[in-house]
C-alpha cells in the first residue's frame, strides 16, 4: 500500500516496464506528471514518516535524488541497458 499522495510500487513498476515505444502520448505525459508529483511528495515527506515500502521504492527509483542530482534511477539504467529508455 502506498502513502497518501504517493504512487504505489505496482504503478511505478508497470509504468517503468512498459516500453516507451508502446506508450501513447497520454501515457508519456501521465508518467511524467505522476513521477514528478511522487518525487515531490517523497522529498517533502520526512523519512521517519514513510512506510517501509515507500522507503524501498524511493531507494530503487532514485527518490528525490533523481531530480536534484540529475542521477538516473536503477529502473532508468535497466531500461537503457535493455534499449527501452527514452530516445529524446
Amino acid at each position: 500500500m502506498s502513502d497518501a499522495g504517493r504512487q504505489s510500487l505496482t504503478d511505478k513498476a508497470t509504468a517503468a516496464l512498459k516500453p516507451d515505444s508502446e506508450k501513447t502520448t497520454t501515457e508519456h505525459l501521465g508518467d511524467k506528471i505522476s513521477g514528478k508529483a511522487d518525487n515531490a511528495a517523497g522529498t517533502l515527506q520526512p523519512q521517519g514518516e514513510k512506510s517501509y515500502t515507500q522507503k524501498v521504492g524511493d531507494t530503487f527509483s532514485g527518490g528525490h535524488d533523481a531530480t536534484t542530482n540529475n542521477n538516473s534511477s536503477i529502473v532508468d539504467k535497466a531500461k537503457s541497458a535493455l534499449g527501452l529508455g527514452d530516445k529524446a
